[in-house]
């Protein structure tokens, strides 16, 4: 083996070790082929929800919603979040305290050279955002969600 071979191989190694694993076949109960979500999704939204992709800080509506009622998963309708739990980060995304019980899952996210906590919606495994521990009290959470990924329900 040449050094050439070795160092793509381990360039191969750490950029897999780094890609948080995508659930396949079963292990959410809405699964939907690529042809599929592509039809029921915009492509910022196919983007982000299926592709793990960022929208851009400040481009979502969904940052300055103020009014009472429930963010649902844009993927598949699940209810996510309680606008109760929204406050304004001043990041740009939409951000919340804690999510209703079981609506996410989690899994840690090491891209881009960082160790994060992705968020994903537990019906459909859909990327939201990510949780960092700087947000306010009661939890000490900041769930950093892309608005492209949500939809909104006033109460």
């Amino acid at each position: 083996m040449n050094r050439r071979t070795l160092l793509s191989q381990t360039l191969a190694l750490a950029a897999l070790a780094g890609l948080p694993a995508r659930a396949e076949g079963g292990r959410f109960s809405v699964t939907r082929t690529e042809a599929e979500w592509r039809a029921r999704l915009s492509p910022a939204a196919y983007a982000v929800l299926r592709e793990e992709a960022t929208e851009r800080a400040g481009s979502s509506p969904l940052d300055k919603e103020r009014r009472p009622g429930r963010y649902l998963c844009a993927g598949c309708d699940t209810p996510l979040y309680d606008a109760a739990q929204k406050y304004d980060s001043g990041t740009g995304w939409p951000s919340f305290r804690d999510s209703l019980p079981g609506a996410i899952g989690t899994r840690i996210d090491r891209r881009f050279l960082m160790t994060r906590t992705e968020c994903h919606c537990a019906t459909c495994g859909g990327h939201l955002g990510h949780i960092f521990d700087d947000g306010p009290a009661p939890t000490g959470k900041r769930h950093c969600l892309n608005g492209v990924a949500l939809r909104f329900v006033p109460a």
